[in-house]
């Protein structure tokens, strides 16, 4: 194959950070905000999140989950009464104190003095305790559960080293909240949320995961168990994508969460949280991306379909568009994998050429090029996101007739989505190795590599001071344990950190 002219400067083998911040910045997903940890989402990148959050929250609703909101601004006293809680995320909070500003006498503004709130407000960095004193309120018995509830907002968390998506001190989510009579029912939707993730990441975003429970040390501050799906990115690190999280009654209690039962006593409600963010975009940037820029699969994409005419600003461009716009409306008619297939005839002045560039770097699956000649013969060329080059290194156009490719557009886009998640999974699955001993944990992640992938080791669940042991040996290492696979196969032998006998296999990596 001849030398392949990639659009983008930086290969994902050279510098996968400056990759991902190239393909952030060509593909118009976001931008710097000039507030700092802040970042504005542009059309494009917001498009995929619209996707994201209109299909997921299709399976909240179908869950029986109903939609509501609750208050950007939490009383700190909310926090106090959950010390576990509000510790884990103490140092993440911004506050606010004053509720008006005066001139300084320079030019400038300052906070009043005399605006004093008599108390602090905590800008939301997750909402169970707000939402905890409403469920206080409206459960009374047996009767009101379980109670369901799910958020769509943003949340503020205070952070030091931010990256777009992956990690800013703002960004957009849905979180859930449940409570329940007993633990059967809780623990239930704890595992029904996480396998709703795990669904959707795969189906979805065609990013193949591991769903399973994070150890001790990696709980939601208060949880009694926390559950996530785990993705691997192409540089080998882990993505924690989604979490869902039993909480037991101490939630319940700090707010107040109680009913009557059947038999007229009062009990303490078991309740749960589960989440997913902007940080899936993130996670869909660095499974999908190659050295050309996006490629978003078609569950998610906005556009599915970009058609270009080939524009020479003359008469005859009339014909074209409108052979163009026959075609979009006909493809629109369409349906793909259970929707009407979304597409865009772009009408820009410009080369075809250079708009084309345009949509690969932004991943939008099928791109169809038409000049005149082709309008008159009946004819499209097409180009899929996923199989950009041909064998002898120059773009891969397929020519064919209109009536053709109407007929095979909708199983191109399920074949693309397939596509994707297969390459995928196949990269996750051989670079996912089982390791024995801890010494040759050390070596499987030696500085000489550099992206190693993951290891599955076994370990005996210690708690306590061991488990803070083994963390702080790991942490020397740049690793952390990600969770422990609900599908995980039987154990056999020793945990490779304290060679008592192996309780379960847990994965270990560098992460996000």
């Amino acid at each position: 194959m001849s030398a392949i002219r990639h659009a983008l400067n930086t290969k994902r083998e050279n510098d996968f950070a400056q990759w991902y911040q190239e393909v952030i910045a060509e593909a118009e997903l976001a931008e710097e905000s000039g507030v700092r940890g802040c970042m504005v989402i542009k059309p494009w990148g917001y498009g995929i999140w619209e996707r994201m959050q209109r299909l997921m929250d299709d399976r909240i609703k179908d869950a029986g989950v109903d939609n509501c909101y609750f208050p950007l601004f939490i009383p700190l006293s909310y926090f106090s009464k959950e010390a576990e809680h509000v510790d884990g995320f103490a140092k993440e909070m911004a506050v606010v104190t004053h509720h008006r500003l005066v001139s300084d006498g320079k030019g400038g503004l300052v906070p009043d003095p005399e605006a004093k709130l008599e108390e602090p407000l905590i800008v939301r960095p997750t909402s169970e305790t707000v939402i905890g004193q409403a469920m206080g309120r409206w459960i009374q018995s047996w009767r009101d559960l379980p109670l369901m509830t799910n958020q769509w907002a943003n949340v503020v968390r205070w952070e030091m080293r931010t990256r777009m998506f992956l990690r800013t001190s703002e960004f957009l989510w849905q979180e859930g909240h449940t409570a329940h009579a007993d633990r059967v029912g809780a623990m239930e939707e704890t595992l029904r949320a996480l396998e709703m993730y795990r669904e959707f990441a795969e189906d979805v975003l065609a990013m193949p995961v591991i769903a399973g429970e994070k150890p001790e040390n990696e709980r939601f501050p208060g949880a009694d168990a926390t559950y996530s799906i785990e993705a691997m990115m192409q540089d080998g690190k882990a993505l924690q994508a989604g979490t869902s999280h039993y909480l037991g009654t101490g939630f319940a209690k700090a707010a107040g969460i109680s009913y009557q039962d059947r038999e007229g006593q009062q009990q303490l409600c078991h309740t749960t949280s589960w989440g997913t963010s902007t940080r899936m975009v993130g996670g869909l940037i660095m499974t999908h991306g190659d050295d050309d820029g996006l490629r978003v699969p078609p569950a998610v994409a906005p556009h599915q379909i970009v058609i270009l005419p080939m524009l020479r600003d003359k008469p005859e461009d009339a014909a074209l568009l409108a052979y163009c716009e026959d075609l979009r409306k006909a493809l629109g008619a369409r349906q793909a994998m259970g929707e009407k297939i979304r597409v865009l005839l772009d009408k820009r002045p410009g080369k075809a050429a250079l708009k084309r560039w345009g949509w690969v770097k932004k991943g939008v699956p099928l791109i169809l090029e038409i000049g005149g000649r082709d309008a008159e013969n009946g004819q499209i060329t097409v180009v899929r996101r996923d199989q950009l080059w041909n064998e002898a290194g120059k773009v891969n156009f397929k020519a064919m007739a209109r009536e053709a490719f109407l007929g095979i557009a909708a199983g191109e886009l399920e074949d693309l989505q397939a596509s994707l998640f297969a390459e995928a999974k196949a990269k996750r699955d051989a670079n996912i190795s089982r390791v024995s001993t801890f010494e040759e944990l050390e070596a499987f992640f030696a500085p000489s590599k550099k992206y190693p992938g993951w290891a599955e080791v076994q370990w005996s669940r210690p708690t306590g001071v061991q488990l803070e042991e083994i963390v702080q040996r790991l942490k020397a290492l740049k690793l952390t344990m990600r969770n422990t696979p609900m599908d995980a196969e039987p154990v056999s032998g020793a945990c490779i950190f304290t060679g008592e006998p192996a309780a379960e296999r847990i994965y270990v990596a560098r992460a996000y």
